[in-house]
């Protein structure tokens, strides 16, 4: 059985190399981003109105959870968090110059002003579709009182970009390469709350 629980940064900072796990099974990284992206990680957590959510495998019922020892922890098979965009962040300033050199300082304002940023969407391969990633977000999206939410992606037809889509998130962005990268994103979005 998969259940969703929320962890707040000290939690997430906590099980962070179970996060990296996650992460990897599903990114396939170069092995030497991911002390980098560990950090960046850690980092995030001290974001606003950080908030994440981990999809954990549970065998037992939850009286028996009850009786596990407390060293052990249930295992994460996906992850999910975001925070409140904010000026000073990479990724949204970034974001914000390249939205508001095509589209306007209006429509930059209007989606990225006000944003829950999804930073990290994650499930392990073994768990991949069987609806944990759609779970995830609108779990972490509800009650969210930002306008809009916020996210970047692979530019081309995956799984991730094909599940963006149907929840109603529209491209903002394509093709965009980040500073100092080479891939191709989609910075995409949609209003809140979700449907």
């Amino acid at each position: 059985m998969i259940e969703f629980r929320g962890a707040g940064p000290a939690e997430f900072s906590e099980r962070l190399d179970s996060v990296i796990d996650i992460y990897t099974a599903a990114m396939n990284p170069p092995p030497d981003q991911i002390t980098g992206r560990k950090t960046i990680m850690r980092n995030h957590g001290t974001y606003p109105l950080f908030q994440c959510y981990f999809a954990e495998l549970r065998e037992a019922s939850p009286e028996e959870e009850e009786k596990r020892p407390s060293a052990q922890q249930p295992e994460i098979v996906g992850f999910a968090y975001g925070f409140r965009g904010a000026p000073g962040q990479w990724w949204h300033d970034v974001v914000f110059r390249a939205l508001e050199d095509q589209a306007g300082r209006e429509a930059a304002m209007a989606w990225l002003g006000h944003a829950f940023e999804l930073a990290e969407i994650h499930v392990h391969p073994d768990y991949q579709g069987k609806g944990i990633g759609r779970a995830m977000i609108r779990t972490l999206c509800a009650g969210r009182q930002e306008r809009s939410a916020v996210l970047s992606t692979h530019d081309r037809p995956t799984a991730a970009r094909h599940l963006y889509a149907s929840m109603g998130f529209t491209d903002l962005l394509a093709q965009f390469v980040f500073p100092g990268g080479y891939e191709h994103y989609a910075i995409v979005g949609r209003p809140l709350p979700l449907a």
